[in-house]
């Protein structure tokens, strides 16, 4: 991209005041200077922003931390726990099967 000199630069301003007038000129220069100010301020946040997230975060992997619970807490006590009691097979529980039901 060229460079512009003094002699392009007095040429654009002079364009500019043609087309927009002595009037609108002043104010057309204080809208640009204020958004060129805000469009700094903002990617300059950004850039903050950015540079300390690189900051805080840390080198290696988090350490993992290791809970041992105690071995009462863990096992259910024995009274607990009931089974039911055991039934006493006799030939009347057990029916064999017949020819018929085998069908």
């Amino acid at each position: 991209m060229p460079n512009i000199g003094p002699a392009e630069l007095l040429v654009i301003l002079l364009v500019a005041l043609v087309v927009f007038g002595p009037r609108k000129l002043p104010e057309l220069g204080k809208s640009l200077g204020a958004g060129l100010r805000e469009f700094r301020k903002s990617t300059q946040g950004l850039k903050d922003e950015f540079e300390g997230s690189m900051r805080d975060t840390p080198p290696g992997p988090a350490p993992v931390q290791t809970i041992h619970a105690p071995a009462q807490a863990v096992a259910a006590p024995a009274q607990a726990v009931t089974a039911p009691a055991p039934q006493a097979v006799t030939a009347e529980t057990v029916t064999a099967p017949t020819p018929k039901d085998q069908v």
